[in-house]
């Protein structure tokens, strides 16, 4: 049965922060239905979990009835958003942007009713500006504000370039939300500034006084944002046993985080789950099966829990393993089994490669030179009986 959704649900819980004023946005719902939006940019091909926790925020008002647009950045994309980077976004083509939200009907359909959420793209009005209707735009923000942005300030200091370019993108994002005239907008803490744009210009365009709800950036398993370029994500179509099994490589420290942005486990059992006395191994199993099964389904959870329990305790792991210790960072598999004293040599090594004797979190690994890139706690087997759990230093 699915969880009714609360007030507190909408605006405390996986919430980082409302603008201008919590209340008044509280006050705003208890009087009338609102409408509202969330703005992804077509960067990558795969929706992710980091991106799951906002499309869940915009299922929550959806179910209580208020007007959700899932707007897909189309055209944004070709500027390239510069919120979270230290440098400019590398140019992107039209076909490349067409490429990548191929499928991100069916991949936000794993989270958000697509009868009741509208998805929309910025390029049909965006696309139509004609440059006096840019200046017009421009007229309402200075150098000065833009400038101000704590990652213009870094990349000043360092000496980098900033393009001009980039300070059209909270414009355009601006405008997105003055073009569809909403009372809310939802993104990240990094979307802030882009967010707030767009409250000014509603304001002096004469739109409604919109608010900003951010929600805190999901780490990935490394305890970066989650994103392609680092290699760290967990996508919405990854398989579920292939979901379940990265869902165990995430950081401990990470774990409640997860749990608030991407379960419906009440508060007070989260926070008995993650307390300190508990046993990490078992909590992040009640997580994966949890994340598991809002994207497929509670019968593929149960299956993918039993695969994960049959690899990695009936097949002879113990459950005291034996620390591996790395350094952070990608390293090859060669370098990994280096540290293993127990193998005498590197013609050992690769022959156990070439074997298929060696196994990362269960995946035979067969390319002595593949990169991995090691979060901490995954396991090592190697032929039948040795097994190790890897730990950054």
């Amino acid at each position: 049965m699915k969880k009714k959704v609360t007030m507190d649900d909408l605006l405390n819980h996986g919430v980082d922060g409302v603008l201008p004023s919590k209340k008044g946005l509280e006050s705003l719902l208890k009087k009338r239905k609102i409408r509202l939006y969330n703005g992804m940019d077509a960067t990558a091909p795969n929706l992710h979990l980091g991106h799951a926790t906002l499309l869940r925020k915009l299922q929550q008002f959806a179910d209580l009835g208020h007007e959700v647009i899932f707007l897909i950045g189309d055209y944004t994309s070709l500027i390239g958003d510069t919120s979270d980077k230290e440098s400019a976004r590398p140019k992107m083509a039209i076909k490349q942007v067409k490429e990548n939200i191929k499928t991100w009907k069916k991949q936000a359909g794993k989270i958000i009713d697509l009868k009741k959420v509208k998805i929309m793209h910025n390029s049909t009005w965006l696309k139509k500006l004609r440059y006096e209707d840019i200046l017009h735009l421009a007229q309402n923000f200075t150098v000065q504000q833009m400038v101000e942005r704590d990652l213009y300030q870094r990349r000043l200091k360092a000496g980098k370039p900033i393009g001009l370019h980039e300070f059209l993108y909270p414009l355009m994002q601006g405008y997105d939300s003055t073009v569809l005239d909403v009372d809310l907008e939802i993104g990240g803490t990094d979307q802030t500034f882009n967010m707030l744009a767009g409250r000014t210009l509603q304001k002096n365009l004469g739109k409604r006084d919109k608010y900003v709800m951010t929600l805190p950036l999901l780490m990935g398993s490394d305890g970066q944002k989650m994103s392609k370029s680092l290699g760290n994500t967990i996508n919405i179509m990854d398989e579920p046993n292939d979901m379940f099994g990265k869902v165990m490589r995430v950081r401990d420290d990470l774990m409640k985080d997860y749990f608030i942005s991407l379960t419906d486990v009440p508060m007070a059992e989260i926070t008995k789950l993650t307390a300190k006395n508990t046993d990490p191994f078992t909590t992040k199993k009640k997580l994966a099966f949890e994340i598991v099964k809002l994207i497929y389904g509670e019968t593929k959870a149960k299956k993918a829990e039993k695969e994960f329990t049959h690899t990695f305790s009936e097949k002879g792991a113990p459950s005291n393993l034996p620390v591996l210790k790395i350094g952070a960072g990608k390293t090859t598999v060669m370098k990994l089994l280096q540290k293993v004293k127990v193998l005498k040599s590197n013609a050992e090594i690769k022959r156990l490669i070439n074997q298929g004797s060696i196994k990362i979190d269960g995946e035979i690994i067969r390319d002595k030179n593949v990169l991995l890139k090691l979060a901490g706690g995954e396991v090592l087997k190697i032929g039948k009986r040795q097994f190790y759990k890897i730990e950054l230093i």
